[in-house]
């Protein structure tokens, strides 16, 4: 039995209620709770996380699948593993989770969390937990209102790990950001060690460019997308480390997934993209540090499906209409490739909004290469979201075939017009509130079961 303040119970108990009371009314409702507890006692996180091997997992694209990856393998071996699968991932929301999941009898049993947390979030949350391993997938632009750029978002993300000297750290080694870090941590890094295209010429739009030790542009043996692969600085000679986890060779690519060799082992990941590979070769290597067995490793990545809205596929009167979130260019133009692998007559949506989840400011669009749109023949082009027509001008900037535009000002109207496409595939790419908004009025039209 757990010896805890009256401070710390009054919060354990007011929020758990307010949690059941959110789920009975709100279908949902992860952060409040928290906050709740929080204003109860401030240091509550670190009594209801106490048992638990934490594994914290940031960056700017790929948290929520890479958590679910990761959630998938070490619940294969404890029961007792949590997750914050909602995607709440600040301080509140990760407060919530241990919350909702903390009991007062002590278990003898291994308890993993795998919680996802927000960048700004990680010196937050550090600040009450000391995880086994905390995790960063890659640095991009993104929401330049709210982080800056990437040399910003480091140093958040740096300054929680300077308060958990002890945790391990997985990092993404073809991240130029994350490489020879001042840290007093152990470091070990994953990457790919095969060559996905000849291209070795960074795009103008990319992030990172320039070297940082010296300012110098990177030269790149191979680059897989936007900064990332194997660089180095030909002035100073900073390189990429040396990588403990490797992608040896890439099978197949398809709409659907792909086939891929981690380490000399093969292994088959259950959604498509490069970025879903490195997503996969992240939760591949926090599983071989927890020592996790391959077939494991296997079984969970052949069998994890998308995270809501992580090209989460929803059948609409027998319309399959797959969702993919889409907050950057880097995240955008993978997407994008995620289209032009597939073989189908497909349509498309685009969502465009600028909450504040979103940033303000949208014209990171003008970096995205819509232009690779032109070369796959859609048979309908669906426009919606607060910003329509900046998304309007910027796909006939691009080339699309403008006469197969159709403006939604509704989600009624996009709901109708996704019913009336000729094609039986259409892909939606959303941005962060125009996802959840639109997956809510789908949840209220009966097309979602589960809201999250």
């Amino acid at each position: 039995m757990f010896k805890i303040n009256i401070k710390t119970f009054i919060g354990i108990i007011t929020s758990k209620i307010i949690i059941k009371l959110s789920k009975l009314l709100f279908k949902g409702g992860s952060n409040f709770p928290g906050k709740v507890a929080l204003k109860i006692d401030k240091d509550i996180l670190s009594t209801v996380a106490k048992d638990y091997e934490v594994i914290l997992v940031t960056g700017t694209n790929g948290k929520t699948t890479t958590t679910s990856m990761i959630y998938s393998m070490v619940k294969g071996v404890s029961g007792n593993s949590i997750t914050n699968s909602t995607g709440a991932n600040m301080l509140p929301g990760i407060t919530a989770c241990f919350i909702e999941n903390f009991s007062f009898r002590s278990s003898v049993d291994k308890k993993y969390a795998v919680i996802e947390v927000d960048e700004a979030n990680v010196p937050l949350v550090t600040e009450y937990i000391k995880p086994k391993v905390i995790t960063v997938t890659n640095l991009f632009r993104d929401q330049l209102d709210r982080y800056g750029e990437v040399y910003t978002t480091l140093k958040k993300i740096l300054d929680g790990i300077s308060k958990s000297p002890d945790s391990t750290l997985v990092l993404n080694g073809d991240e130029s950001l994350l490489g020879d870090l001042d840290v007093k941590n152990e470091v070990q890094y994953y990457g790919f060690d095969y060559e996905v295209s000849s291209n070795k010429q960074i795009d103008i739009n990319a992030d990172a460019k320039f070297c940082k030790k010296c300012k110098s542009p990177y030269s790149y043996n191979y680059i897989t997308y936007n900064h990332l692969g194997s660089f180095y600085c030909s002035e100073c000679g900073y390189k990429r480390p040396e990588l403990a986890y490797t992608v040896d060779n890439i099978v197949e690519q398809t709409s659907s997934g792909s086939l891929v060799y981690f380490n000399g082992n093969e292994y088959y990941i259950n959604q498509p993209g490069t970025y879903n590979i490195y997503n996969a070769l992240c939760a591949y290597s926090v599983a071989k540090f927890l020592g996790l067995e391959n077939s494991t490793i296997f079984n969970a990545l052949k069998s994890t499906s998308s995270s809501f809205g992580r090209q989460e596929t929803l059948n609409i009167d027998n319309k399959q209409v797959k969702i993919i979130l889409v907050k950057n260019p880097a995240g955008f133009d993978e997407a994008i490739n995620t289209l032009t692998f597939d073989t189908k007559a497909i349509s498309a949506a685009f969502i465009l909004n600028d909450n504040y989840a979103d940033g303000r400011d949208v014209s990171w669009i003008w970096d995205v290469n819509f232009e690779k749109l032109s070369s796959i023949d859609m048979s309908k082009i669906i426009i919606s979201g607060i910003r329509i027509y900046d998304m309007a001008v910027r796909l006939k900037a691009a080339g699309l075939n403008q006469e197969r535009f159709v403006l939604c000002e509704s989600y009624e109207n996009l709901l109708n017009e996704i019913k009336n496409c000729e094609t039986d595939f259409i892909y939606i790419l959303a941005t962060y509130t125009s996802m959840i908004n639109f997956r809510k009025f789908l949840h209220s039209k009966g097309y979602i079961k589960k809201l999250w």
